[in-house]
């Protein structure tokens, strides 16, 4: 069941850098500390400032452009984010660069299942210095909807509020930058988190790779990140979740992977895609080569999911019980 939370403690607004945040330098847009003082200038000239809820401010400390965003990256977040809602905070608003966002989207929406707080994360594709910023409606309206919105985690981009697990940077260059793939109204289902795997456990950083396939793909290619020492991958399929399965090498290299305990998940290349088991032969062959589908979930989705249960123990016996479990609408 889906709850409101209480509106008598502050909001955390954590900085982690981004286009948002950033000056100019002779090597261009660089990230810059200091975003306090500017959120409270900008709140000052806001129409319906008073409307908005009392706030503090912390930042991850150096703020980075978020193309070098890493699963340790996230794991400050989940902790910064756990210990503001311990000490009262009933909501966080995340700013956050739009290149890897929709990646930290999937990872909270794991990391921080059954908090009981909203988590919203926003950005912006144009710096807060420049006149025709998209900034400050993005965060101030990130910061409007923590009283309105129910636990779980968001993002917020051009006025519209967004399913965190199922989110995907659409566009490189336009306002309306993301897009929901399941649902656009957001309203994530928490009640299926295992309390094994809720806020509270540790994780600790996976070695995880993303392998697509296309036309003239080999099975030396996948030995090869294999050999890499990765613990799990996410396959892109194609379509429904076919691969060339009549490459017998590549299917010998998949069972004897998953043999040795590399977790292999399948998911779609399409932007709104299910891996349907079943359907087609070559989709099958990859199942029984040990890959688990992922339905409907994003490659953003697929990959946190993967980090959230491998990097907090789950072996690869229970992994596909946990796989099929929808524990936050990433299904």
């Amino acid at each position: 069941m889906t709850h409101h939370v209480s509106t008598t403690g502050p909001v955390l607004i954590l900085y982690t850098g981004g286009t948002l945040g950033m000056e100019h330098s002779a090597q261009g847009w660089v990230p810059a500390a200091g975003f306090e003082q500017r959120i409270q200038q900008a709140q000052q000239g806001w129409p319906h400032a008073h409307a908005l809820p009392a706030w503090r401010y912390a930042a991850i400390d150096p703020p980075i452009d978020s193309a070098n965003m890493t699963q340790q990256l996230w794991l400050r977040m989940r902790d910064e984010i756990v210990h503001a809602v311990q000490q009262g905070c009933n909501g966080v608003v995340v700013l956050h660069g739009t290149d890897t966002l929709a990646y930290s989207a999937a990872a909270l929406s794991f990391l921080l299942g059954g908090l009981g707080v909203p988590v919203v994360l926003t950005g912006s594709m144009r710096p807060a210095v420049q006149a025709d910023t998209d900034a400050w409606a993005n965060v101030f309206g990130a910061l409007a909807a923590i009283p309105r919105s129910t636990a779980g985690v968001f993002v917020y981009f051009h006025q519209r509020l967004l399913h965190g697990a199922q989110v995907t940077k659409w566009h490189s260059d336009a306002d309306d930058a993301f897009r929901s793939l399941g649902r656009e109204e957001a309203q994530p289902d928490l009640g299926a988190i295992p309390t094994e795997l809720n806020f509270q456990v540790q994780r600790q950083p996976v070695s995880l790779a993303v392998v697509p396939f296309y036309p003239g793909f080999q099975a030396s290619m996948l030995q090869r990140v294999l050999e890499s020492g990765v613990q799990g991958i996410v396959l892109e399929c194609y379509g429904t979740g076919t691969g060339p399965t009549e490459d017998a090498q590549l299917l010998a290299v998949l069972r004897r992977a998953t043999a040795e305990g590399v977790a292999v998940v399948g998911s779609s290349q399409c932007p709104i895609g299910n891996v349907l088991p079943g359907q087609y032969a070559a989709g099958s062959l990859l199942v029984q080569a040990g890959m688990l589908p992922s339905g409907r979930m994003t490659r953003e989705a697929a990959l946190a999911k993967l980090f959230s249960l491998l990097g907090a123990g789950v072996n690869t016996d229970a992994l596909p019980t946990y796989w099929r479990h929808n524990f936050c609408g990433e299904l």
